[in-house]
């Protein structure tokens, strides 16, 4: 099967840290930029960062900006984000996907979606 598995969701208080991994399988990651998204229950999917194919360029939205940082390690076929200053607010369940570019962060464009890992933040 083509997909993504994400990885490395849970519990955490706010203030802490925690690293996502999203490993492709039936693929290879170089091929293709890779979005991270989250959904919080009763909100629509919301895209947080992208990096690009070769790893040269990021970018992320506004409210990620600073915190969460996207990187990739195309020799494990693996993209990661590490989620700093984690606020409750940052609940939701947290999906991988890909695309031709980086362009936007927006759902619409992006394939190859994952099953999500759910990240809790609460004290």
């Amino acid at each position: 099967q083509v997909q993504f598995v994400e990885s490395g969701g849970g519990l955490v208080q706010p203030g802490g840290s925690l690293r996502l991994s999203c490993a492709a399988s039936g693929f290879t990651l170089d091929d293709y930029a890779i979005g991270w998204f989250r959904q919080a229950p009763g909100k629509e999917r919301e895209g947080l960062s992208c990096i690009t194919k070769n790893g040269g360029r990021s970018y992320d939205v506004d409210s990620v900006k600073g915190r969460f940082t996207i990187s990739r390690d195309d020799a494990k076929n693996t993209v990661y984000l590490q989620m700093n200053s984690l606020k409750p607010e940052d609940t939701a369940v947290y999906y991988c996907a890909a695309d031709l570019d980086c362009v936007a962060v927006t759902p619409q464009t992006y394939f190859y979606w994952g099953q999500g890992t759910q990240v809790t933040v609460s004290s």
